[in-house]
C-alpha cells in the first residue's frame, strides 16, 4: 500500500476581470494569470488587447459585459479612482466577488455607499487592493513586537519625487499613496486612534506632502511622513521608518527591506525576504480564496479599508 495520499479534487479555474488595463493592472494579472482565466476591459481598447495577448486573455466589450456574464466569477477593479465606488458597488450588486484597488473610495459618502451595497453579502465579496498588509516584512515586524514591550511611538514615513502624469494629477499625495502608510500604521497599531492632526507643507492644491500625528488609546503616538515632493534614491529606497516600546525599537526599511531590533541585550538584523517583497503575490491568492470561498475573510477587508480612509478624512478635515 502506498503512503502517499490520495489528491483531493483540482478546483476549477476561475475566470476573473481585470478592469482598467495600466500599470496596475499588468501587476495584477501577473499575479492572478498562473491561477485564473482573465478577460480584459478598458477604456483604451488597445491597452485590453495588448494585456489579453500578454496573458492569453480575451477582451471584453465593456465593464457591462463582465457583469452580465455568469461563468465571470471576480472582477479586479483597476480603474482611476473616480470610478472605484461606483463599479465596485455595481459589481458586487450583480454577484461578483470584487478586489478594488486601493483607495476604495474618495469620500465618506462613497464608503457608506460601499458599504450598503456590501450588506448582507459574504465576507468575500469584497477585498481591497491594499498590498502593504501583505508584504512579508509587515509579518516579520509583527512577530517581534512582543520583545519591544508596550508601544509608545510609531514613525513610517516615505519622501520621494514623482510627477504624476495621469489620473492621480488630481488627487493628493496622501490619498492616493500615503494611504499604504495609513495602512501599515493601522497593522502595527491595531487600534482607531483618538486624535489626528495634520500639516501638508508646500501649499500645493492637492498636496504633494503631508506630515501626520496620530493619538492612540494606549498613549501611543503614530507618526506619517509621506510626498512626492522630495529629492530621493529611486522609489525613496534606504528610507527608515520605526517602532518603539518600552523595552526595545525596531528600524525597518520603509520598503520592507530589512528589519533590524534591539531588545534588552539583544540585536538582531534580518534581510528580505525578497521573494513577494511587495505583497502582490500573496494578495493575488488572497483574492483568489474569496472567489473560491464567499465565506473567507480577506486580510485587506472593506472594514480596514474603511477605518485607514476615516484617518485620511480626519486629517483632511483639519485643513
Amino acid at each position: 500500500m502506498s503512503g502517499r495520499s490520495a489528491a483531493g479534487p483540482t478546483p476549477p479555474t476561475p475566470t476573473i476581470a481585470v478592469v482598467g488595463c495600466g500599470r496596475i493592472a499588468r501587476v495584477h494579472a501577473a499575479n492572478l494569470a498562473p491561477h485564473a482565466r482573465l478577460v480584459f476591459t478598458s477604456r483604451n481598447p488597445e491597452s485590453a488587447r495588448a494585456l489579453a495577448k500578454r496573458f492569453s486573455g480575451e477582451t471584453l466589450t465593456g465593464f457591462e459585459e463582465a457583469l452580465g456574464r455568469p461563468d465571470i466569477a471576480g472582477v479586479a477593479i483597476c480603474s482611476p479612482l473616480e470610478h472605484h465606488a461606483s463599479q465596485t458597488i455595481a459589481a458586487l450588486e450583480a454577484g461578483k466577488a470584487v478586489l478594488v484597488e486601493k483607495p476604495m473610495a474618495q469620500s465618506r459618502a462613497e464608503v457608506e455607499a460601499i458599504g450598503g451595497a456590501l450588506a448582507g453579502r459574504p465576507p468575500g465579496s469584497l477585498m481591497v487592493a491594499e498590498n502593504y498588509l501583505y508584504k512579508p516584512s509587515l509579518a516579520r515586524l509583527r512577530a517581534w513586537l512582543p520583545e519591544i514591550g508596550p508601544l509608545r511611538r510609531v514613525r513610517v514615513a516615505k519622501l520621494t519625487r514623482q510627477q504624476p502624469s495621469d489620473w492621480r494629477t488630481g488627487h493628493g499625495a496622501l490619498l492616493e499613496g500615503g494611504i499604504h502608510f495609513v495602512a501599515l500604521l493601522g497593522a502595527i497599531l491595531d487600534a482607531d486612534p483618538v486624535e489626528v492632526s495634520a500639516d501638508f507643507p508646500g501649499g500645493a492644491d492637492p498636496e504633494r506632502s503631508a506630515a501626520l500625528e496620530l493619538e492612540y488609546p494606549s498613549g501611543a503616538r503614530g507618526e506619517i511622513r509621506y510626498g512626492w515632493d522630495t529629492p530621493s534614491l529611486p522609489g525613496g529606497i534606504f528610507q527608515h521608518s520605526f517602532v518603539e516600546g518600552e523595552a526595545g525599537r525596531i528600524v525597518f526599511e520603509s520598503n520592507g527591506l530589512y528589519l533590524g531590533s534591539r531588545a534588552g541585550w539583544g540585536i538582531r538584523f534580518r534581510l528580505g525576504p525578497v521573494a513577494d517583497l511587495m505583497g502582490f503575490g500573496a494578495m493575488a491568492g488572497d483574492f483568489l480564496r474569496s472567489v473560491r470561498n464567499p465565506a473567507h475573510r480577506a486580510v485587506s477587508d472593506f472594514a480596514t479599508a474603511r477605518r485607514d480612509l476615516e484617518i485620511v478624512f480626519r486629517a483632511y478635515d483639519t485643513r
